[in-house]
Order: structure tokens, then C-alpha cells, then sequence
């Protein structure tokens, strides 16, 4: 009798735990379905960006206007953001759920110092007079990398819910689930904004 609770017992948490597994795994390819929709929407956008860039009527082009050394820099903090937060899911593979939860915060931080900087860019060139309603070019500017700072901004409010959460209930298999699908988003918007840092920051200041 003994020997049949022990062995029923082990099933069920053998089962608990594949449950768990499936139940992530389709947690992480229903994520890979909804970043597909977000291709869609960034495509959408960049063809607009095309569409509007020489239409500049009066107002400045992309070379009066961009400063390369501080889009780099901007740049950097996200590659930067990408590595940590590579080393955060090597760390949670390890189990060490307090070394997680650090290079989540420093990814955090370099997530946040690109937000500063992209604001203050907006901010200084609307205090110029070189806001959206300035000119074509302009619009689809502000729309594009608006845009995808909202993803990014996005990206560090659901950064700061996981570091409360893998401190509250550790490293659960629905928080590595959803770890891992937070880590699909922010090199997806790493590599978006590789073709925003290429498309308008360089083509522009040509």
C-alpha cells in the first residue's frame, strides 16, 4: 500500500511537471505568433517612414538634424540591455534566481538610460521647432522610433513586473516561461531598432 502512494504520488508530480512544460512551451510559441503580428506593424510603419522621408517642405533633413555619436550611444546602452539580459536567462537555466534577478536590474537600468536619451533627443528637437507637424519626413520620424520606444518602455514595465515576481515565487516553470518570452520581445526590439539605428540615422545623415 505504501509502494502504490509512492508511485502514484511521483506520477502525479511527474505529471504536474509536464503539464507545467507543455504549458510554457505553448506560452513561448503563442508569443512567437503575436511578434510576428508586431513584424507586421513595425513593416507597416518603416514603409510609411519611406514613404514621408524626402518630403522634409521647408523643415530640416535627417543631416541637419541627427547626431550620429549620440545615437551610438543610445545604441550601445540596447546592445548593452541585450547581453545582460542573456546572461539573466543563462542564470535562470543555473537556478541562481538572486543572479537573475540583478541582470534583469541592470538590463533595467540600460533600458531605461536608451529611454532617456531618446526623450531628450525629442525633447530638443521639438524645442527647435522640428516637431511632427513640421513636415512629412518629420511625422513619419517621430512616429517610427516613437514607436518603438513604446515597445521598449513596455518592455521595462513588464522587466520590473518579473523581478517582482521571480523574488516572490522564484523561478517557477511560469516564470521561466514568461522570462523567456520577455527575452524574445527585447532582442526582437534589439534587432528592430538595428534597422531603425541603419534605415534612418544613417541613410538619413548621408
Amino acid at each position: 500500500m505504501a509502494t502504490d502512494t509512492l508511485i502514484n504520488s511521483h506520477a502525479h508530480v511527474n505529471g504536474h511537471e509536464h503539464h507545467d512544460h507543455d504549458s510554457g512551451a505553448k506560452t513561448v510559441f503563442g508569443f512567437w505568433i503575436y511578434l510576428m503580428s508586431d513584424c507586421i506593424l513595425f513593416a507597416s510603419v518603416f514603409a510609411t517612414y519611406a514613404v514621408l522621408a524626402t518630403g522634409i517642405a521647408d523643415g530640416p533633413s535627417g543631416k541637419d538634424i541627427f547626431e550620429l555619436p549620440y545615437v551610438i550611444g543610445e545604441t550601445a546602452l540596447l546592445l548593452l540591455s541585450s547581453f545582460t539580459y542573456g546572461m539573466a536567462i543563462i542564470s535562470m537555466y543555473k537556478g541562481k534566481k538572486s543572479q537573475v534577478i540583478g541582470w534583469l536590474a541592470i538590463t533595467f537600468l540600460f533600458g531605461l538610460g536608451f529611454i532617456g536619451m531618446e526623450i531628450n533627443e525629442f525633447h530638443l528637437l521639438i524645442g527647435e521647432g522640428y516637431g511632427p507637424s513640421r513636415s512629412a519626413f518629420l511625422s513619419g520620424f517621430f512616429t517610427l522610433v516613437g514607436t518603438h520606444g513604446l515597445h521598449v518602455t513596455l518592455g521595462l514595465i513588464w522587466m520590473a513586473i518579473m523581478m517582482i515576481q521571480v523574488a516572490k515565487k522564484g523561478l517557477t516553470p511560469k516564470n521561466n516561461a514568461r522570462l523567456m518570452c520577455l527575452s524574445l520581445f527585447w532582442h526582437f526590439l534589439d534587432v528592430i531598432w538595428i534597422c531603425v539605428f541603419t534605415v534612418v540615422y544613417l541613410m538619413g545623415a548621408i
